[in-house]
């Protein structure tokens, strides 16, 4: 994986208050590296608090790579994740600038930056490094069962839809479980959350066979001093083009709990003409999936709320928890203390359940 501190000049033309900037977002927002400026013509002269405040953090948005080398970035974020993670041809000569210019260039789409033969003769000329954050280390096995056993209580976030939050979700559960006292760990499944953790495998570029060995993978590898492993959901069951990735990542990461992720405003799956069941379904849906391999109940849901304004998103928040009977919050907009404490419930009884096991099986 990729080391040390960057100061980065994030590229999203055109994009930057559209959900496929969500790179761009969750870095912005999560991440511990520095953001020199953002790069979007739309917004220029403006500052990040100023278009998107909820991502807490401020930095000058410029027009171009030219100006945004007066803030001194040492590399440049690609900060878009875009249908079949393709580079927007508007982006490709801002990337060849900043290769020109030294920086280098980091991307989490599945259009490699090493297989594009001009971005790698600009960069055999310049020395820039391209690291491609959604290439996945050569050598993962398949899934063996070794997850079952994993010492942290594992979380995975689940959702009704793709791009509806799993991932703050989960981060903004570490923030909390810190605030506690408590020890977590994020495990990142996709790029961007590879991006602000620092490690991680992007599942859906692995092979299909080795997503749940993936995931297996990254589950055994957090580090024994976690007593959770809040691990980064992918996709949505009820999406046609994305559920292979979350049902392996479901039987791999072999969860003890599951946190469902919805969007109060969405009804049907973004981009396909196909319902999402209701909240109630939802959950059943999820444990059922899980019941006869390892079961996992869902113990909280993180309800994206960002469409709706305070009142209404208050109501929405409490309409859900009556109907699901789960404790419900927006972790992005309130904080995850509430769905924290739902959590460390459950995992107690998740380990009540575990030494009793373990005491039937020694008699």
């Amino acid at each position: 994986m990729e080391s040390g501190r960057r100061r980065y000049a994030i590229l999203t033309e055109g994009y930057l208050a559209d959900r496929h900037a969500k790179t761009a977002h969750g870095v912005i927002r999560y991440g511990r590296d520095d953001v020199a400026a953002v790069i979007d013509s739309s917004f220029a002269g403006r500052d990040v608090a100023d278009v998107m405040p909820i991502l807490g953090r401020r930095a000058p948005i410029v027009a171009g790579l030219r100006q945004a080398m007066e803030y001194e970035p040492t590399a440049l974020l690609v900060g878009v994740a875009t249908a079949g993670g393709v580079v927007p041809p508007e982006f490709r000569h801002q990337i060849v600038q900043a290769i020109d210019a030294g920086l280098e260039i980091v991307s989490g789409l599945h259009d490699l930056l090493r297989d594009d033969e001009e971005f790698v003769a600009h960069a055999g000329r310049s020395g820039a490094r391209l690291w491609d954050v959604r290439l996945p280390p050569a050598d993962i096995p398949l899934f063996s069962g070794a997850a079952y056993a994993a010492p942290s209580i594992v979380a995975l976030a689940v959702g009704s839809d793709c791009a509806i939050g799993k991932m703050s979700a989960m981060l903004e559960l570490q923030r909390s479980a810190c605030a506690a006292g408590a020890k977590a760990e994020f495990v990142a499944t996709g790029q961007t959350g590879i991006m602000i953790a620092g490690r991680g495998i992007a599942v859906d570029r692995v092979i299909a066979d080795f997503v749940s060995g993936a995931a297996e993978q990254l589950v055994l590898g957090v580090s024994p001093a976690a007593d959770f492993a809040l691990v980064e959901g992918q996709g949505s069951i009820f999406h046609p083009a994305y559920a292979p990735v979350t049902l392996g990542l479901m039987y791999g990461s072999a969860p003890d709990l599951l946190v469902l992720c919805h969007r109060a405003d969405r009804t049907t799956i973004d981009e396909f003409d196909i319902p999402i069941p209701d909240l109630p379904a939802l959950v059943r849906a999820h444990e059922a999936l899980l019941a006869p391999v390892k079961a996992a109940p869902c113990v909280a849901l993180a309800l994206n709320t960002s469409a709706l304004d305070d009142a209404a998103a208050r109501s929405a928040i409490a309409r859900a928890q009556a109907q699901t009977g789960l404790p419900t919050d927006d972790a992005v907009r309130y904080g995850g203390a509430k769905l924290w404490r739902a959590l460390v419930e459950a995992a107690s009884r998740t380990r009540k359940r575990r030494a009793a096991e373990t005491v039937l099986t020694k008699g």
